[in-house]
């Protein structure tokens, strides 16, 4: 099946290409940020021993990737309207194998975090500008399962990520790990070459002009319902990204587990993840906001209590109870996030670009936190760890509680309903594994 003119916005003829192959390339490149941080996790433990730091100083390879990776997320897409897609693409990927090259070379930490750092500056851009080629090409319901396509392969990278890591640590070493991400962006250069049209015109392109952006930027940030939805987004996924970035003290120190086990733990994730962005979307149109998301946000809390009576009921913690949480904050997650993120974007429908980047902005940076900090202190309890994550989904619910009180009083003055029916979600891809 090819693209045709009514699936595109004018179907240029260099965009007549195969929608099974464009899904999977535009996939591909999504999968990068899942990969780059999960696939080192298994190997966590040597690099300790072989660099001669401890866990705390492992945590910030997570980290550093993920400040680098939220400041350049900013400038991504105003680049590509400039140059084109596929150029920055191109460049984002060729530097993705450069600078995951200089990572498996680097002899010592800081020197890694250095190339940690650089990696994450250039990581974003498949996926940042891949999602901007679906709206190019497409409009409304052609865009909606386009990208659900793309979500739904997308969705098996943080399972898949830590058990190749696992894979090859059994055959090579951590370095090798950073040698075979080098080699998939390198394979990305070819595929993006072969097989990913430019869908921005020249004459449709704009200069590139970092202070308009940084003023859009920052009158978002300045917005207050945009600060407490955005927060709540952060908060609520950063329960997640707690428990993804603790997976080598669970799997290795709380259940005794190898480096190839780490699939009891993202298996699970991404199945309930799954049945969650599938609940999303069976569900809309049928559930009113309010209910939908409190419940969303129910049951991640109600993971969190399990683990802490569970926790205090047995001595040595097992499967399958272990994961539960993990489970749910990720079916909670999936619950949530589609709704709260077209809540957010619809606040200021003319700016919808700049509120993105500084959502995206928010939660990568709230993530670098939880794995540089908050995962070190609170990774060696299970019970600390539940109640950590809980409360910060506990957190995040607070916020959208007060975000539509204050909403309601907003719409009361202006005689307007506030409980509307929820609209059926834009399938988007999670950013910030």
């Amino acid at each position: 099946m090819t693209l045709t003119h009514e699936a595109s916005r004018d179907a240029p003829a260099r965009a007549r290409v195969p929608q099974l192959q464009l899904v999977l390339v535009l996939a591909a490149l999504t999968m990068v940020g899942p990969f780059t941080i999960d696939a080192i996790f298994p190997a966590f433990e040597v690099m300790t021993h072989d660099l001669g730091v401890d866990k705390v100083a492992m945590q910030q390879t997570v980290s550093v990737y993920l400040v680098a990776f939220a400041v350049a997320s900013l400038f991504h897409g105003s680049l590509s309207d400039a140059l084109g897609r596929r150029p920055v693409i191109l460049a984002g990927c060729a530097l993705y194998a450069v600078t995951s090259a200089l990572c498996a070379l680097a002899p010592s930490m800081p020197l890694l975090l250095g190339a940690r750092g650089a990696q994450g500056l250039v990581a974003g851009a498949g996926m940042i500008v891949g999602r901007t080629v679906v709206r190019d090409l497409f409009d409304g319901a052609h865009a909606q399962r386009f990208m659900s396509h793309i979500s739904m392969i997308f969705a098996i990278a943080p399972a898949l990520a830590p058990i190749v890591g696992g894979a090859i640590l059994g055959w090579g070493s951590w370095r090798t790990i950073f040698w075979v991400l080098a080699a998939y962006g390198v394979l990305l250069v070819v595929l993006t070459l072969t097989s990913l049209p430019e869908t921005h015109p020249a004459a449709e392109r704009v200069p590139f002009r970092p202070r308009p952006l940084l003023t859009s930027f920052t009158s978002a940030a300045g917005d207050g319902a945009v600060l407490r939805l955005s927060a709540a987004i952060a908060l609520n996924f950063g329960a997640l990204f707690l428990y993804i970035s603790s997976a080598p003290a669970i799997v290795v120190d709380h259940l005794g587990l190898g480096e190839r086990d780490f699939g009891v733990l993202f298996v699970p994730l991404v199945v309930t993840m799954m049945i969650g962005s599938f609940l999303t979307g069976r569900l809309a149109g049928r559930v009113r906001q309010g209910a939908f998301v409190l419940a969303g946000f129910l049951v991640a809390l109600a993971g969190g209590v399990f683990a802490v009576a569970y926790q205090a009921l047995v001595d040595v913690p097992t499967l399958p109870w272990t994961v539960v949480p993990v489970a749910a904050a990720s079916l909670g997650v999936s619950l949530v996030f589609p709704i709260l993120t077209i809540a957010l974007l619809d606040l200021r429908p003319r700016e919808r670009g700049a509120v993105s980047s500084f959502q995206s902005f928010l939660s990568t940076c709230v993530n670098a936190l939880v794995a540089g900090a908050v995962s070190p202190l609170v990774s060696g309890s299970l019970t600390t760890l539940a109640v950590v994550a809980g409360s910060m989904t506990l957190s995040a619910l607070l916020l959208w509680a007060w975000h539509r009180r204050r909403m309601r009083a907003r719409a009361g003055a202006a005689h307007a309903p506030v409980d509307v029916v929820v609209p059926s979600p834009a399938p988007e891809p999670i950013e910030q594994l």
